[in-house]
């Protein structure tokens, strides 16, 4: 089971667009020693709509390398190609991702059956724990709890991150799949009451600014100690807000920036963030007690 609070890992890139290895290979051993519960190498976060394949495969590996086991790694291996789906699963698997987080398939618009037999083609293919991920804001389509649980039938499909910002969701899923289908969500505002509906941890954008603070809101949360989960909670809003006040991971990527932790490049149809925007992220770096 995975718990607790997971990066949704940004990928630093140098002028050209390349992938700056020792930026993000520095940046996931920072998230490891703030305590940070899990890291997702290329998810949407690490933009990896735009990255090659080649490099998308490397970026994993590099990840696991870095993690040397200390905390679970979560790969990125999704597509609207169920073939490439296949094959970026499979990387992942030789690199020794811990799971892979497939998203539902994009664009394409499939049935709920076409769904199933996408999810079932990838479990098939790759002995690996996989995370459905559910996007409908991206994703244009919407996984049923039915179709989920259609899947969670499958002995490797394990979990779901959930994004769909409803908090009926988790509680329909724990009923009708039980509490040992693991539940992750995918919106950082509002993960207590998805953990308060049946959900055991989030994917988080957040954390990238902040992985002290988000652990220490999840651990307080596993503990019982529900006054200091809710003092960490409101205290980190005005950061939520501000990591999407344009389109992830723009905003995520300036924050680091600031911090120090890579040049904040983005690559295209993405560009860098507004001046307006950059001062609402400094703002709430400033807010919360981030950056003085």
């Amino acid at each position: 089971m995975f718990k607790g609070c997971i990066t949704a890992l940004i990928t630093p890139f140098r002028d050209g667009g390349e992938v700056d290895e020792k930026a993000f290979q520095e940046f996931v051993a920072w998230q490891i020693e703030e305590g940070i519960h899990g890291v997702v190498p290329m998810g949407t976060t690490g933009e990896s709509p735009t990255v090659l394949h080649e490099s998308h495969a490397h970026v994993i590996k590099l990840c696991v390398e870095t993690a040397a086991g200390r905390v679970p790694v979560i790969a990125g291996t999704g597509s609207n190609s169920t073939d490439e789906a296949i094959w970026l699963t499979k990387r992942a698997k030789e690199a020794g991702a811990d799971a892979a987080l497939v998203v539902t398939p994009y664009y394409n618009k499939p049935t709920q059956e076409g769904m199933y037999q996408h999810f079932k083609a990838i479990h098939d293919a790759v002995d690996i724990p996989i995370i459905i991920y559910n996007i409908p804001g991206r994703s244009v389509i919407d996984m049923t709890v039915e179709t989920m649980g259609r899947l969670a039938k499958l002995p490797n499909i394990i979990g779901v991150k959930d994004a769909t910002n409803d908090l009926t969701r988790p509680l329909k899923t724990r009923v009708a799949l039980g509490p040992d289908f693991c539940q992750l969500s995918g919106e950082d505002a509002t993960i207590m009451a998805f953990m308060g509906q049946g959900g055991h941890g989030c994917i988080s954008v957040t954390s990238n600014i902040a992985p002290r603070l988000c652990s220490q809101m999840h651990e307080a949360w596993q503990k019982g100690d529900i006054a200091t989960a809710y003092e960490i909670r409101d205290r980190l809003l005005p950061l939520h807000e501000a990591m999407f006040c344009e389109t992830s991971p723009g905003p995520a990527k300036y924050a680091a920036k600031l911090l120090g932790k890579c040049d904040g490049s983005v690559k295209l149809p993405l560009v860098e963030i507004s001046e307006a925007s950059k001062q609402k992220v400094r703002n709430a770096l400033e807010t919360v007690g981030i950056l003085s």
